[in-house]
This record gives structure tokens, sequence and C-alpha cells, in this order.
């Protein structure tokens, strides 16, 4: 049997989603009550990460120690994926050994062909497409903090990024509306959000796209207008 892959929020139902967090939010209750719960005893996790991270790294390794499971960290400088060695082999060879493998890679192609070559669970820990588990955390600290965001308004201020892209997916997957500002040319790539336009308001006016929002999100970084980001192309 192939295994469930989590690279974008359309890999869940919208359902499955929702449960996930109702069951997230229970966890952390426990956690915090100081109730050990240990279903990953026995279960490793290994962490691909192309790129550099901080947030992202300390919470998934985190979190697998508090599930009872164990993690293993490797960065460019432990592999050949992709350099001498295709991605292809090290997802079969690595699924072989572990049971569920994180990744960040440069590109969400990558991730794609890792996980389709993986006997295990892939989990996407950003590429340059997306970032759904930023996204999980973002919805429940609305749920625990505002209650059900079904029928609100967020807004995004900034370039149409791959946070900017998960958001979209959000929006679809929790149905609520998102008003998305971003300068002229850093637009969210529009094969992103064919499928959920009815969900999406873009506009490059940052002062149209806050009114009535429920909640804003923006990333820091160069001033409105001057952004270094190369354009979506």
């Amino acid at each position: 049997m192939k295994p469930r892959h989590f690279l974008t929020l359309m890999d869940l139902s919208a359902k499955e989603l929702k449960q996930l967090l109702a069951r997230a939010m229970e966890l952390k209750a426990m956690q915090q009550r100081g109730k050990r719960h240990t279903p990953l005893a026995g279960k490793t996790m290994a962490m691909i990460f192309e790129k550099s991270s901080t947030r992202t790294r300390v919470s998934f390794q985190v979190g697998m120690a508090q599930l009872g499971g164990t993690s293993l960290f490797l960065s460019p400088r432990d592999t050949h994926l992709d350099r001498g060695e295709p991605v292809e082999d090290t997802a079969r060879v690595l699924s072989r050994m572990v049971d569920v493998i994180v990744i960040r890679a440069n590109s969400h192609a990558m991730v794609e062909r890792f996980a389709a070559h993986s006997r295990v669970p892939v989990v996407n820990a950003l590429p340059d497409l997306s970032h759904p588990c930023q996204l999980l955390a973002d919805i429940q600290t609305y749920l625990e903090k505002r209650g059900d965001i079904a029928g609100k308004t967020a807004a995004w201020i900034g370039d149409g990024n791959n946070v900017c892209h998960s958001w979209i997916d959000a929006a679809h997957q929790f149905n609520f509306h998102i008003n998305i500002a971003t300068p002229k040319g850093y637009e969210p790539k529009a094969e992103w959000y064919a499928d959920c336009r009815d969900h999406v308001t873009l506009s490059h006016d940052p002062k149209q796209a806050v009114q009535k929002a429920d909640i804003v999100i923006t990333i820091p970084g160069p001033a409105w207008g001057r952004s270094t980001k190369k354009p979506n192309v």
C-alpha cells in the first residue's frame, strides 16, 4: 500500500484537516498538564534539510521526542541528495530505514520526486512553493484564540510566496476568504489559486486588503515596492 504524503494542504480532506487540528489541541493540552503520551515510541523520523532552519527544525524534533520517537537530522553536508546520488535512490534507501521523512528542499519538484519513491510518509517542511505545516500552526492559533475561521476574512500583505500559496490552500480547505495585496509583479502563481478563485481576492493595495479583515498576515522583508525577490515567472 502506498504511503500518504503531506506535501500541500490539499493532500488531506477538509474533514481530515479539522480532525488533525482538534487532535493537535488535545495533545497540546495533555503536554501542558504534564501527561505523557508516547504513541511514536520505537519510531524514527529522518529530517533532510537543504535549507537552514530554526523554528521548523526544533519544532519537529521536539514534537517527535514528546511523542516518544527519535529523530535524525541530515544537512546538505551529510547527504549526496541529487549530487552524485539521484533523489530517487536516496528516497528508496532511506525509507527502508525510518518511519517518516521530513524534507525541506530548494524546490517543490524535489519534494515530489522524493515522495514518489518513498516507502514511508513524506512531510513537506518548506520548498519554494508551499509551507503546509506553517499553515497548520497558524490555523490552530486562530482556532485557539478566536474560534472557527470558517466564513472569516484573512488579509495577506507581501510577496505571493510559498507561505502565501499555503494560505490560499487554507482558505479553500477551511472555507474562509483571503484578500492578497502584493507589489506588482509579485503575485502568487496563477495556477496555485486557479481552483480557489471563490476564496481569493487579489490587489496591489494593502489598505483595501485589510478592510474588515479578521486576521492580517505579513512577513518582514524589503520595503513595499522595493522588493528584491524575483517575480514569479
